[in-house]
């Protein structure tokens, strides 16, 4: 004799033996807030690499480099092809930044030294440097996207309680971000060269007045903030990818951090790039159809609430 189906109940839902256990939806629920939250700290680390050099340059010398996303994805592609020829992810990330450090050195000597103080000059001239350059690597490396691979000691999983596993080099990408963040807060705080550089920019005259050469002070400074915009391109191609397009959402995710954290500063810089990789990744997770506008929502009750940012300095 056939078997009519089973029936919901009246009111819509599931038969019991079908009910996912309470035990086990809220496993389920803890493990999607704990991944989310482990890939919006990731995520933050690889928006402060970026924003820390954007830092260095628009924060803290007031230098207005719109060119600093085309840094982070040359950085990437340079990155890729040494570590290619060479066999070696290492390498690879020393080209990165070496390449991009050089970069900065000539873009500081040969454009930005002659137009300090021009904040619109600046503007339009690395706008047009960022869209010159984002057609050329287009033009050389197409519009397929490159990925790098770690070393074989990051790759895979690490297990962890909860979540089960997250990926290692992940993990690494988050402690790597700490590291920079304190040695910039070293470098900047309590060594010789990072009191010459914020004291440059407060008081240039005084400062060259004590026979200090500050050109080469801020020409130093760029090219370790072009540096670590190439330094993240390899480390966030690892992570993710580099493609055409990645130059312009890594520049909006460094204005966005250093406007929230506030100008010039490190620690600053790290809790608004926190911010933005939370926001994103919790907004794709639970609202993904409004998950962009939480970045910018962060921005506007900030700037509402502290317009220096959080850890900026009034006036």
């Amino acid at each position: 004799m056939a078997r009519s189906p089973a029936r919901p109940h009246a009111h819509g839902g599931l038969t019991s033996q079908s009910r996912i256990p309470n035990h086990a939806l809220h496993l389920i629920i803890v493990r999607l807030f704990l991944l989310t939250l482990l890939n919006g700290l990731t995520l933050g680390a690889l928006y402060f690499m970026v924003a820390s050099g954007f830092t260095l340059v628009f924060g803290l010398m007031r230098q207005v480099n719109l060119a600093h996303g085309s840094l982070y994805l040359l950085g990437g592609y340079v990155g890729y092809e040494v570590g290619l020829a060479s066999g070696s992810w290492f390498v690879g990330v020393a080209a990165g930044f070496a390449s991009m450090a050089v970069v900065g050195l000539l873009l500081q000597v040969v454009l930005f030294r002659h137009m300090e103080g021009q904040d619109l000059r600046q503007t339009l001239v690395t706008i047009a440097i960022s869209i010159i350059a984002a057609d050329l690597m287009l033009a050389h490396w197409g519009g397929l996207a490159y990925q790098f691979d770690p070393p074989e000691w990051l790759f895979g999983a690490t297990p962890m309680p909860l979540v089960n596993a997250y990926p290692t080099y992940r993990l690494a990408l988050l402690a790597t971000a700490i590291v920079i963040g304190l040695l910039l807060w070293f470098f900047l705080t309590k060594t010789r060269v990072g009191m010459m550089i914020r004291a440059g920019v407060d008081d240039r005259a005084i400062l060259s007045a004590t026979g200090v050469n500050v050109q080469r002070v801020f020409a130093i400074t760029f090219a370790i903030g072009a540096g670590l915009a190439g330094f993240a391109g390899v480390v966030g191609g690892t992570a993710l990818s580099i493609a055409p397009g990645e130059d312009n959402r890594y520049l909006l995710a460094s204005l966005v951090v250093v406007i929230v954290g506030g100008m010039g500063s490190v620690p600053g810089a790290a809790i608004g790039a926190v911010l933005v990789g939370l926001a994103e990744q919790f907004g794709l997770a639970y609202t993904p159809t409004y998950g962009i506008a939480y970045t910018f929502l962060i921005m506007v009750l900030v700037l509402a609430i502290r317009p220096q940012g959080i850890l900026g300095r009034p006036g």
